[in-house]
């Protein structure tokens, strides 16, 4: 069997996901006139990071997402305690991205056998997930769909939703962002829960473990950080990588001065991956980013550090692309 040298070959074509998105998007995006002139009007555009829902004086978040391929390595190491943490971290992760507080959270989790010890260690990651995010579990619903998920009789799907909630004056929407504003980086835990259907054929099953690492939430860091600090933007860093930065505002870009990644991401891009894929497809250990003006920088890294490592990463530019340098390795490239 060949050895996948990027996400496309693995069996995930990033360009065609986005494609075919779009094309749903465009036809969902008609229903946003269901309720205008109503309480509960949706607001904002569809395709960021989360959707909006007008409420009086406030907005309404929503986000979902599961944990992907991710639920495999679970299975394979007959391993299901963290996956929880993954599902809510990928959705509050999302929610906290224009500003708004993670409020509660529904889950959902399809099994090709009704077992007792999956759910409950899939119960404890949930636990957690909700400790580490301030937020209750409201509900969910159980499947049993030994027709569509396999495994072995340990096949398993999980996901969920996230409603938030911020005031509408305090949406943070990346309009203000401006050539010359600072970014920084949050170091994330690992891999987090993207892009592991390359990663896992790529890697050794002697890995495994360490792509099991669950998802960094970084709930209490932001919301602290925007109590104190003007935040123009913040960019979730999943699936796509470093391109989620394109997501926050049209017409800019980004000149980046990137740590050294991680030894999981190395080992990777040894087996002959291209530095330019691997940016486009994980996290590259930097998690979340935050844009604030120069003169915030001070205060804003004083916070974030109480939580976890933080550091410039880059400034805004006037030009349409992402530039990168990665110290460590000594190599550049531009998306």
């Amino acid at each position: 069997m060949t050895t996948p040298k990027d996400y496309k070959s693995s069996g995930v074509d990033i360009e065609v996901e986005e494609k075919s998105i779009n094309a749903l998007v465009s036809i969902i995006k008609e229903t946003l006139q269901f309720r205008k002139g109503k309480i509960g009007a949706a607001i904002g555009d569809i395709g960021s990071y989360s959707g909006f829902i007008e409420f009086g004086d406030y907005a309404l978040s929503l986000a979902t997402d599961g944990v992907g391929s991710k639920v495999l390595v679970a299975q394979k190491l007959r391993k299901y305690d963290t996956v929880g943490i993954d599902v809510i971290a990928m959705n509050v992760n999302d929610v906290i991205c224009n500003g708004a507080t993670p409020l509660a959270f529904v889950d959902y989790i399809a099994l090709e056998k009704t077992s007792k010890y999956m759910l409950n260690e899939i119960a404890k990651g949930l636990l957690e997930g909700a400790k580490q995010s301030d937020m209750p579990i409201v509900g969910g619903e159980t499947a049993t769909l030994p027709d569509i998920i396999k495994g072995n009789g340990e096949g398993f799907d999980l996901a969920g939703t996230c409603l938030g909630v911020v005031k509408k004056e305090k949406i943070i929407s990346g309009k203000d962002i401006a050539p010359g504003d600072v970014i920084i980086g949050i170091e994330s835990s690992g891999i987090h829960s993207n892009g592991l259907t390359l990663a896992r054929k790529i890697l050794g099953e002697s890995d495994y473990p360490e792509l099991l690492v669950p998802t960094r939430i970084y709930v209490k860091q932001i919301l602290d950080l925007i109590e104190h600090v003007k935040v123009k933007g913040m960019a979730h860093i999943t699936g796509s990588g470093l391109l989620n930065l394109k997501r926050l505002k049209k017409g800019i870009g980004f000149d980046l001065n990137l740590p050294e990644p991680p030894m999981i991401f190395k080992k990777i891009m040894d087996t002959g991956v291209e530095i330019e894929e691997m940016y486009k497809t994980f996290n590259m250990g930097t998690g979340f980013v935050v844009i604030i003006s120069e003169e915030d920088v001070n205060t804003a890294l004083q916070i974030l550090n109480k939580y976890f490592p933080s550091y410039v990463i880059g400034k805004v530019i006037d030009q349409n692309i992402i530039r990168a340098y990665i110290k460590g390795l000594n190599k550049s490239f531009v998306l």
